[in-house]
């Protein structure tokens, strides 16, 4: 079965930077689309980006001059790149992997594995 692992979360300053890593185990990378996801308390889980197989991506609107997704298939890891950081970027991010098309994957649900995620705390 497939895992993916997060790493690179921690305690930033409003302003400041981190870039989150995703490794993938039990599976071929190359084959999914990959996603980042985040989760603040009370609030619903939202995609912050997303990238296909042929490395086209997409933003949610409100982080989209601040981050890049990437991905480096020969390893098995994707990329979250974040600068400029917010208090409100405050969350527990995940790496997340569909099978499906890349159009269709645009919801939490649209995706097949799930790391345990990482927190980022960006104070103010």
């Amino acid at each position: 079965q497939v895992h993916l692992l997060e790493s690179g979360g921690g305690l930033v300053e409003a302003g400041g930077s981190l870039s989150l890593s995703c490794i993938m185990s039990g599976g071929t990378m190359s084959r999914f689309v990959m996603g980042w996801f985040r989760q603040a308390p009370g609030k619903e889980r939202e995609m912050v980006a997303r990238i296909s197989r042929a490395g086209t991506s997409t933003y949610l609107e409100g982080v989209k001059d601040r981050c890049t997704i990437s991905r480096d298939d020969a390893k098995n890891m994707a990329y979250l790149q974040m600068h400029n950081l917010e208090p409100e970027d405050t969350a527990v991010y995940y790496c997340a992997a569909s099978d499906g098309y890349f159009y269709t994957s645009e919801t939490a649900r649209d995706f097949l594995s799930w790391g345990q995620g990482t927190q980022v705390t960006v104070s103010s």
